[in-house]
C-alpha cells in the first residue's frame, strides 16, 4: 500500500479521470455546487475502505487535522454520508471499469456471507432496513459461526484464480444460493463453477452442465471422487479460494464489512459498493 498522501492522489487522479463527464457523467444533485467536489467525496469514502477505518467521524476528523492541504473544504459527516450514498454507484461503475480490462476466468466460484444488522435479540419492529423490490432485512443462518443473524446476504462470483470479484448482490438473509447463482450467473459464458455445499442440487446442477458448464461441489468427497483422478487434487486446493475472497471483504483482519456501521439499506449498499471497489483495486494492485 502507498503512503497516505501518494494514495490520496493516485486515488483521486483514478477517480477524477474515471468520472469525467464524457466517460461517466454522475447524476446531478439539486442546489449549489458544493466546495468539496464529487471527485473529493469518493476519494475520501474510498480510502477509508482502503484502510479499512472503521469510523467515518474519526477518519473525517483525521483529514481535517492532517490533510487539510489536500482537502481544505471537508464537509460536515452529515452532509459528507448523503452524498457518498447519492454517489454509491460511481463505486460499482468504477469497479467495473477496473475488471473489464481484465479477462474473466474460464471457472467462477460462487458464495454469500451473513451481513447483520443489529444482533437479533435487538429487533422488536419494522425498522429502516427496507430496500427497493421489497428487499428488507430478515433472520438467517450463518454457517459459518454457527449462529443466527438479523440482515442480508452478500452475494459474490469470483474468478476461480485471480480472485476478482465478477458479480454482485444483496440478498434476503434466508435465501436459496441456487436462486442467487442464476441471478448472478445471467448471461455468462463459463467452462465451470466450484460450489460449495448449499448449492448442492442435482437437478440444478444438470440445468448448467446441458448448457456445457460443468458444476463441482467442492466440499463433497463425493463429488471429487467423480472427477478425473488429474483434477482431484486441484479442486480440493482451491475449494477455499471463495472464502479467502470474502474474508478479504467481510473479517476484521481484511476490509471489515462486517463492521459497516450503516444505519439504513442504503448506507449499507454504499458501503458494500466502495469495499469491493476497494478490494478489486487491491487484487489489481493499483494502490
Amino acid at each position: 500500500m502507498l503512503p497516505l498522501g501518494d494514495l490520496f492522489v493516485e486515488v483521486y487522479v483514478r477517480i477524477a479521470d474515471a468520472i469525467a463527464p464524457q466517460t461517466l457523467p454522475l447524476p446531478p444533485r439539486p442546489g449549489p455546487a458544493p466546495a468539496c467536489t464529487d471527485a473529493e467525496v469518493l476519494t475520501l469514502a474510498l480510502v477509508r475502505h482502503l484502510l479499512a477505518r472503521r469510523s467515518e467521524r474519526a477518519w473525517l476528523a483525521e483529514v481535517r487535522r492532517d490533510w487539510a492541504h489536500y482537502f481544505p473544504p471537508v464537509p460536515h459527516r452529515s452532509e459528507f454520508n448523503r452524498r457518498v450514498r447519492w454517489l454509491w454507484g460511481a463505486f460499482e461503475r468504477l469497479r467495473q471499469q477496473a475488471i473489464a480490462t481484465v479477462p474473466a476466468d474460464p471457472w467462477q466460484q460462487i458464495d454469500t456471507t451473513a451481513l447483520p444488522v443489529k444482533h437479533p435479540s435487538r429487533h422488536r419492529r419494522p425498522d429502516a432496513w427496507d430496500g427497493p423490490l421489497g428487499l428488507t432485512a430478515g433472520f438467517g443462518r450463518d454457517a459459518a459461526h454457527g449462529e443466527w443473524f438479523y440482515g442480508f446476504r452478500l452475494a459474490v462470483r469470483t474468478d476461480l484464480g485471480r480472485r476478482l470479484v465478477r458479480a454482485w448482490s444483496l440478498v434476503p438473509a434466508a435465501v436459496d444460493e441456487r436462486a442467487v447463482a442464476d441471478d448472478l450467473l445471467g448471461g455468462v459464458r463459463c467452462q465451470g463453477l466450484l460450489l460449495d455445499r448449499g448449492f448442492l442440487g442435482a437437478q440444478w446442477a444438470a440445468g448448467y452442465e446441458r448448457q456445457g458448464i460443468r458444476v463441482v461441489i467442492a466440499h463433497s468427497h463425493a463429488e471429487r471422487r467423480r472427477l478425473p483422478r488429474a483434477v482431484r487434487r486441484p479442486v480440493a486446493a482451491l475449494r477455499n479460494r471463495i472464502e479467502t475472497s470474502i474474508g478479504e471483504i467481510t473479517d476484521v483482519d481484511g476490509l471489515r464489512l462486517v463492521r459497516h456501521g450503516a444505519h439504513s439499506f442504503w448506507g449499507l449498499l454504499t458501503r458494500t459498493a466502495a469495499t469491493l471497489l476497494a478490494h478489486t483495486w487491491l487484487r489489481l494492485a493499483w494502490v
